[in-house]
């Protein structure tokens, strides 16, 4: 299967080329620098020069494709919107996967699935209207997809680094927001990257969250990762105002208390997560 990919020289991205690339498929990825082109080209994927605002770039590419993965992070719902449309417009009856998150299910008092209410927090509650757009293409003969990542760790996980490094590190200790007694819905890079090559076999309009089905707390996690640290441990609470100026928004996302099952992606795509300790795999760096 020919597949074009967005977002393809990012963390998620380089995982999800090398997965498809392995199950076989040719890859285009849309490139918006020669640094980005080289990143994609070296995982044997096809470099496209233009950026999530080029729709031109994006029908054309998804015009000579059979399938589209849309990873790319827009800086706004419009944008985001825009290259959905165009390259659903062009890849017609071919396959549509986009990316959304687990964050906008808010707390889930427990553990949820797909089905659950919407409750995000600021910094992503835009993606609503997105998804709800894209999905309503499969009335109309679209083949859309959504994969919902959970906190996604492994490899050079560059948002779980961004909340490490904030000046608790820097003290000698991990940071944990509060008592850390909060959830956190973990999948790790190659898990999620499976999910989405599985996913170019899913029903018109699913939507799947991809998570480990193992969800830690962000205390255990902080004790995890003070492990690798060589700072065995040592974990400092933070408030939440205190992480709020540290990191911004992204600060209440961390201090959702999340629990989300992968069973609907198990029973309808077979797709199993393999990395079911998260701690230990942490822990060791």
């Amino acid at each position: 299967m020919k597949v074009f990919l967005t977002g393809g020289s990012g963390y998620v991205g380089q995982a999800v080329i090398t997965a498809l690339m392995r199950h076989g498929h040719t890859v285009e990825a849309l490139a918006r620098s020669e640094t980005a082109a080289g990143v994609v080209g070296a995982l044997g994927a096809v470099p496209v020069t233009g950026g999530l605002g080029d729709l031109e770039v994006l029908r054309a590419a998804a015009a000579r494709t059979d399938a589209v993965i849309h990873l790319a992070q827009a800086t706004s719902a419009e944008e985001d919107l825009a290259a959905a449309s165009s390259m659903q417009d062009s890849i017609g009856s071919g396959t549509y996967v986009h990316t959304g998150g687990t964050w906008v299910y808010g707390d889930t008092e427990g553990v949820v699935d797909e089905t659950a209410p919407w409750n995000p927090p600021a910094l992503v509650a835009w993606r609503q209207a997105v998804e709800e757009a894209v999905l309503r293409r499969a009335s109309s003969g679209g083949r859309p997809v959504i994969v919902q990542p959970g906190l996604v760790y492994g490899g050079e996980n560059r948002l779980i680094d961004a909340f490490y490094t904030s000046p608790g590190k820097a003290a000698g200790a991990i940071p944990c927001i509060g008592d850390g007694d909060n959830h956190w819905a973990l999948v790790h890079i190659e898990d999620i990257a499976r999910l989405y090559v599985a996913a170019l076999g899913a029903v018109a309009g699913s939507v799947y969250v991809g998570v480990s089905g193992v969800n830690p707390t962000a205390r255990e996690v902080a004790f995890s990762v003070a492990a690798a640290a060589g700072l065995e441990g040592k974990v400092a609470q933070i408030t939440l105002e205190k992480a709020r100026e540290q990191m911004g928004p992204v600060a209440d996302a961390f201090a959702l208390d999340q629990q989300l099952s992968p069973a609907r992606a198990r029973a309808a795509l077979g797709w199993e997560p393999r990395h079911t300790d998260p701690l230990t795999d942490l822990a060791q760096g």
